[in-house]
């Protein structure tokens, strides 16, 4: 799926656009950029309306995109699953609220949390036409690195927020997290070695708190990769004009690198786990090589040869991210 923007978020991010100066966009984003590369957190970052809007144009269709992946694999994970209520933790402009909806039409109540006013309030300017839920979503302005009486859900998301927290408070904020869902929590975080070693800590808290991981892990042992390798996927989405006039960008596509980690509780049932593929296959005259992390805790490589019709017909089939088909 392409996960592009939906037409009611695309048009209100568009509305955003009347009468903006693209210079003057394609400055903000490129300062943001910097800002946050250079490790500032979004109040400093993102400081006006102005800041917001150039992040809206820049990084909320790859990160809507990303959240959508995470949110179908989800869905095919535990198929049951039903959530009637969100918490977007950390929701800048609320990207994963959109793609929580998309994913899930039946949810009825959405809560906003995030310590930056100007992303709370353009992220009620987007959803001024969007579904009910959306908007007349609870925004509460607070700060995931100080822990407060945050709303339980059964959809509880944090998505690029990890990455503006201490070190030494992320553990707290996981388990505030975890206490406020009632079903699923969703991490995503930048593909980078970094943003996998966040979501490998809170894997980490989680299963000690009782945790079933969904995905991308197929299992609940020890993450087999080392360094220099890491986990990571890939999404490739479409660039508006004015999105690659932001970037300075020519190429009409960008491919958003991002990590993810689907923790469970008890209650919520789920399919049974298989391989998932660690990179993107490679295809050659004599076959398919995988790199796959397995049930049984390992990665490994695994060849699909052209002359075993079956087993290649599976592979030619599956991309970078996918979980293999139940045996």
């Amino acid at each position: 799926m392409s996960f592009d923007l939906p037409p009611q978020l695309r048009l209100a991010a568009d509305r955003l656009m009347e009468g903006v100066s693209r210079k003057d966009m394609a400055q903000r984003a490129g300062a943001i950029s910097a800002r946050y590369r250079a490790g500032g957190g979004s109040a400093a970052v993102v400081a006006s309306q102005a800041d917001a809007t150039a992040y809206v144009l820049t990084r909320l269709p790859a990160t809507y995109a990303a959240c959508g992946r995470v949110f179908e694999e989800l869905s095919l994970r535990a198929p049951d699953f039903s959530p009637n209520t969100l918490l977007d933790a950390g929701a800048g402009p609320g990207g994963a609220g959109w793609a929580a909806l998309e994913t899930w039409p039946q949810i009825a109540t959405a809560a906003l949390l995030d310590s930056n006013r100007a992303f709370l309030d353009i992220a009620a300017n987007l959803a001024a036409d969007a579904p009910a839920p959306l908007r007349d979503a609870e925004r509460i302005r607070a700060d995931l690195t100080a822990p407060g009486d945050w709303p339980s859900a059964d959809l509880v998301v944090a998505s690029y927020a990890l990455a503006e927290i201490p070190e030494a408070k992320q553990a707290a904020t996981i388990a505030a997290l975890w206490t406020s869902t009632l079903g699923v929590l969703a991490l995503v975080e930048p593909g980078t070695p970094a943003g996998w070693q966040r979501i490998l800590t809170a894997r980490a808290t989680l299963i000690e708190a009782g945790a079933a991981i969904l995905a991308p892990c197929p299992h609940q042992a020890p993450c087999p990769l080392t360094a220099p390798d890491w986990c990571h996927f890939s999404h490739r989405l479409a660039r508006s004009r004015d999105h690659r006039l932001a970037k300075g960008a020519e190429t009409p596509f960008e491919d958003e690198k991002f990590i993810y980690l689907l923790a469970a509780r008890p209650g919520v049932a789920a399919e049974a786990p298989s391989a998932r593929v660690l990179a993107p296959p490679r295809a050659g005259k004599p076959g398919i090589e995988l790199k796959l992390c397995t049930p049984q805790g390992t990665a490994e490589p695994r060849f699909a040869a052209k002359r075993d019709k079956a087993a290649y017909s599976v592979a030619r089939r599956l991309d970078w991210g996918d979980a293999l088909p139940a045996d």
